[in-house]
């Protein structure tokens, strides 16, 4: 029987808690918030909650050496400390995370130890991994080459849940889809290399059509050029990897990244309104804000965009809730209030990876699709499709069915088959077509 510590005890951690301990697997969760980690358990007797806190160093060292597996669900700037404390004491280390250059240069030191850090075994990164490089893997095994690779993915409410006007409400950390905001773009279009500043993120956008859902945004997520190399399709023309939301995100977003709602450095807050804080941000002149931040914008007053932001009361006269944080402490704090789902909502996570290949001569495309939905008073879709792929992971490990070592992402067929074998097994498994063009 496995001992499984896992670090974390957030919004997504519960499916894969429980799959490992229905799996026999002894597991201790260490959380900051001890209910949080006994929530989790619900006094299986294979479960074990602790209260820890990261600052803890000497607790951790204690608890890895007592576990056969760490999985970390850690804020990511935890994972390398987390990775080293792993290493010393020879133990595997799994993250839902993207790899940093500082955990991609334990490569070596990981080989040395005969220990795994698998990492970005989530939803996305993870799921989108391994549905592609099955295709790629397939596509190639018939002496065939990659023309194109193309992903989208989104975690959303169900349809019927999208009832504010943003379109959306929390499953996962609201502070990170707000950083997520911030961050610049790459891509490779037709040979040609795109690069988007993060302050014009979301001026770059497009829409597409999920069949029996409709129509979704789409903006690039992150930098999608490392992966030619991590998919090994270097012949390829196109790389695009993208974020799914409902219409009418992208130009909110746009202004909010404007109004400068995204900057994180920390700021006095007590005593002031959210009418101070929309003064300040624009630097107006009078006290007419709302007519003034529509002028800062260059858009009318009764825009889309304007009403969205009276709809979060960011221009009422009520008191920041926080007393220090940066401006986008501020927004998440609001965000937070009004975006959340109501009991009996639920979420619903979309993955759509295109493969364009050529085999022989003639080209196909390879289309896969996942779409998952919470279930009302048990799990959401986002828990499942993120922490799901992990455990089943740890499991592997365990039984000693992943034998790679050093630093992976699971792009090898023998991390992603067996995963995607036991994902279908617990109802997520994509949707494959293949068209020929």
């Amino acid at each position: 029987m496995g001992k499984v510590l896992v670090l974390g005890a957030g919004l997504v951690a519960r499916p894969g808690v429980r799959y490992l301990l229905d799996k026999g697997m002894n597991v201790r969760v260490a959380s900051r918030t001890l209910s949080k980690a006994e929530k989790l358990v619900e006094g299986h007797p294979n479960g074990e909650a602790v209260r820890w806190t990261v600052d803890e160093k000497e607790r951790l060292s204690e608890m890895v050496k007592e576990a056969d597996v760490v999985v970390s669900l850690l804020p990511y700037i935890y994972h390398v400390e987390v990775a080293k404390v792993c290493l010393e004491h020879r133990k595997h280390l799994v993250t839902t995370s993207y790899v940093s250059q500082d955990m991609r240069a334990l490569d070596g030191e990981a080989k040395t130890r005969d220990v795994i850090l698998l990492n970005e075994i989530g939803l996305d990164p993870g799921i989108d991994h391994m549905s592609a490089m099955r295709t790629i893997d397939h596509i190639r095994k018939r002496g065939g080459k990659i023309l194109a690779f193309r992903s989208y993915c989104g975690a959303l409410p169900a349809p019927e849940a999208a009832d504010n006007p943003f379109k959306y409400k929390f499953a996962w950390s609201p502070r990170g889809v707000a950083l997520a905001g911030r961050n610049s773009a790459r891509f490779i279009e037709d040979g040609k290399e795109i690069n988007i500043p993060g302050e014009e993120l979301f001026r770059h956008y497009f829409t597409m059509e999920i069949e029996g859902l409709g129509t979704f945004e789409v903006y690039p997520n992150r930098d999608s050029v490392p992966y030619m190399d991590t998919y090994g399709i270097k012949e390829a023309h196109t790389i695009f990897r993208g974020t799914l939301r409902y219409p009418g995100w992208c130009d909110l977003w746009y202004a909010i990244s404007r109004l400068g709602m995204l900057d994180v450095e920390e700021k006095e807050w007590k005593g002031k309104t959210y009418r101070d804080y929309m003064r300040e941000l624009i630097g107006a002149k009078t006290d007419d804000i709302e007519k003034e931040t529509a002028e800062f914008l260059g858009i009318p007053e009764d825009s889309e965009v304007m009403e969205k932001l009276r709809w979060l009361s960011i221009f009422s006269d009520d008191p920041i809730k926080i007393e220090k944080g940066g401006n986008i402490d501020v927004l998440v704090e609001k965000l937070t209030e009004k975006l959340a789902y109501k009991e009996g909502e639920r979420d619903m996570v979309i993955l759509r990876d295109e493969v364009l290949g050529e085999v022989n001569g003639k080209k196909e495309r390879h289309i896969s699709v996942l779409i998952d939905y919470g279930e009302i008073g048990k799990d959401t879709a986002v828990a499942r499709t993120v922490s799901l792929p992990a455990a089943v992971a740890v499991k592997l490990i365990i039984e000693g069915e992943i034998k790679e070592r050093g630093v992976h992402i699971p792009t090898h067929p023998d991390i992603y088959a067996p995963v995607l074998e036991e994902l279908k097994n617990l109802g997520i498994e994509m949707r494959e077509e293949i068209k020929e063009e």
